[in-house]
Formats: C-alpha cells, structure tokens, sequence
C-alpha cells in the first residue's frame, strides 16, 4: 500500500512541477528525496513519512505563488487526502512542508521533528556544493539579478520578510544562506555530507573573486 501512495506521489509532482523553473523542478525534488532516503538509514524515523514529505517539500515552492506559504501544504494534504492516507501522516507531512524552507539567519522554526530533521538535512544540501552553485546561478538568472555588485554588501541579520523579499545579487546568497548551513544541520550524516560540499562552495567563490578583480 505504501509503495503504491509512493509511486503515485512521484507521478503526481513529477506532473506538478513540469516546466518549472530548474532549481526547484522534478531533479531538485529526487535529489532531495534520494539524499532524504539515504539520511533515514542512519535515523530512527517513520521512512514513509519522510518519502512523502520530501517528494511533497516543494510542491508549489511560495518564490513562485507570490510568497505564499500556504498554497504549498494544501495541494499536499489535498492529494494525500485523495489516497485516503492517514490523518495523522498527512498532519506530519503538512508540518514538515511549512517549516523546512530556509527563511533568514533568525527566523526560529516553529516546528521540529526527526522527520523534519532528515528532509531539511537532504533539502540543504542540495542547495550546497556543485549543484547548490549551479541551483543559485540558474535562479538569479531566473531572477535577472547580476552576479556581483561591490556596492550591494550581504546583509546578514535579516528578518524572514526581509530574506524573502530580497533582491541582492546572486553572489551575496552565498553568505546569506549557504555558507551558514553546514552549522545548521541537524543530522550525524547530513553534517558529514555538508563537510566537504561547504569546502567546494568556498574554493568557488575564492576563486569568481579572484578571476573578477584580475
């Protein structure tokens, strides 16, 4: 029964998400739910929970329904409901849909859960290393924000209305965001993996600026 709710799940936001923006679309969301599954081994946690809330994370991501954050956990508990999965499931992953995003240096979550814990670990690394460089190019582009303004400074004390809102260039969400999210994860393997992708995002930008004031 469960792999069944699962593969209609992949069906679903696969369907959901297509044509959408590159950094959040269907490869995002399986990278998430790859990396999610293989945290989950080293966690006691209901994997079942976990799958769905990680396929579900970003289901209608609120950068692009007008900052709204609601759209997101009702698409996910009306599909849910339309398996007929339990309550108490779809209540969990509803949680986990409103408080996995990154939304600013002190915004203090809401809720938590070792489910949460798993997803949120798997939802920010992918947003560090290789992929995270390539995730935050693509979406500043998408943004037709530039990549670098000397005059811009990263503002690192940002409230969540604030983060949301702001427009800096696309260099500056490596020191708002990635940069601080290997101290904030929150599993044994989640900080291991970010070790060395934290490391690679540093080499990087060590470099852009050396090749931008050559």
């Amino acid at each position: 029964m469960n792999k069944d709710i699962i593969e209609r799940t992949i069906a679903y936001v696969r369907s959901e998400l297509s044509g959408i923006e590159a950094g959040h679309d269907w490869e995002h969301v399986k990278r998430v739910w790859k990396l999610a599954k293989h945290i989950a081994e080293t966690e006691k946690v209901d994997v079942f929970v976990v799958e769905l809330g990680a396929l579900l994370h970003d289901i209608a991501d609120s950068k692009f329904h007008g900052g709204s954050e609601d759209i997101g956990p009702e698409k996910a508990a009306n599909f849910l409901n339309s398996l007929h999965v339990d309550e108490v499931v779809i209540d969990q992953v509803v949680k986990i849909i409103k408080n996995i995003s990154y939304k600013g240096g002190n915004h203090v979550q809401e809720f938590k859960s070792p489910e949460l814990d798993v997803i949120q670990d798997a939802d920010r690394l992918d947003a560090m290393g290789a992929i995270g460089i390539a995730r935050t190019f693509n979406f500043g582009g998408y943004k037709n924000r530039p990549l670098y303004d000397p005059e811009i400074k990263p503002d690192l004390n940002m409230d969540k209305e604030t983060y949301k809102q702001r427009l800096s260039p696309t260099i500056n969400h490596f020191y708002e965001k990635l940069f601080l999210l290997k101290d904030r994860m929150n599993t044994a393997e989640g900080k291991r993996l970010a070790q060395d992708r934290h490391s690679f995002m540093v080499e990087f930008v060590d470099r852009f600026f050396e090749e931008w004031d050559f």
